[in-house]
């Protein structure tokens, strides 16, 4: 076998041997320690046009089978899957939508591949507060359900909920401080009285 042909065999090889779906340019230099970032992206190029990757956004690569959640927190860092896609989930929200919810730094809509990804702005000090969202193996994270209620009430105020009974008040009230909201206290006191 050429070593090119190794070298490039390397680099697929790491990337499927990962856990994770989603990869940056960085990652997959860091996983097949490669230091020369032209060469890297050669040979990714090469695997997008092979079918052997996706490439679903500039400068992010992914496995075929591509978890939608890791692509939605890799897209925008810092970011966590949150509101009416963890509601929804957790029985909180009846209404079904396929997009799925982030939380990050800005707010924009992409679709990428027939996929939704719905991001809301929200400040600094509440966005890298990481009490009530769970960080998994894959590089996903995602809020709990009193997290996501919390931020739902928090940038839209007068949303209607359909069942809070999943819901641990407890947690909740917990959760509050994060977002020094007067209001937001009002509302949580209102709805879920203790």
């Amino acid at each position: 076998m050429f070593s090119s042909q190794k070298n490039r065999n390397d680099v697929v090889l790491s990337i499927y041997q990962d856990i994770r779906t989603i990869f940056r340019l960085n990652d997959i230099a860091m996983l097949a320690s490669e230091t020369i970032f032209q060469s890297i992206n050669k040979k990714l190029n090469y695997y997008v046009h092979t079918g052997k990757l996706q490439n679903p956004r500039k400068g992010i690569y992914a496995k075929p089978a591509y978890n939608l959640e890791e692509l939605a927190c890799t897209i925008y860092t810092p970011s966590y899957i949150s509101l009416e896609y963890v509601l929804q989930r957790a029985g909180v929200v009846f209404q079904f939508d396929s997009g799925i919810s982030v939380v990050s730094y800005l707010s924009r809509s992409i679709e990428i591949q027939n996929q939704m990804y719905l991001y809301r702005k929200i400040k600094g000090e509440i966005l890298v507060n990481t009490a009530g969202i769970i960080r998994q193996n894959n590089q996903v994270n995602i809020a709990t359900p009193e997290r996501a209620f919390l931020d739902l009430l928090y940038l839209n105020s007068d949303y209607y909920f359909d069942n809070l009974n999943p819901l641990n008040k407890d947690l909740v009230y917990k959760l509050l401080p994060i977002y020094q909201s007067k209001v937001l206290t009002r509302r949580i006191n209102n709805l879920l009285p203790q």
